[in-house]
């Protein structure tokens, strides 16, 4: 459901701006650098927990938890 949220105010943030080259100078970089930082840390780490279950530091019950959590938050995992 976060995912339906976060690309109903992306979709609403550039019907208001009008997809105007002040936005896309301006804000509009801003938001695509955002998530995309967002989105490169969600994929380091799932590659932290992958490792982490291959070296037994946590089971197999802690993984999926944590993998869970990721993907929940992520809009491309």
């Amino acid at each position: 459901m976060r995912n339906y949220w976060m690309a109903a105010i992306l979709i609403s943030t550039f019907m208001a701006s009008g997809c105007s080259g002040a936005f896309w100078g301006g804000a509009g970089s801003g938001i695509l650098g955002a998530g995309a930082g967002y989105e490169v840390h969600a994929n380091a780490e799932l590659k932290k927990i992958d490792e982490d279950l291959k070296a037994g530091r946590i089971d197999k019950r802690e993984y999926d938890i944590r993998k869970d959590q990721i993907r929940r938050d992520s809009l491309l995992q």
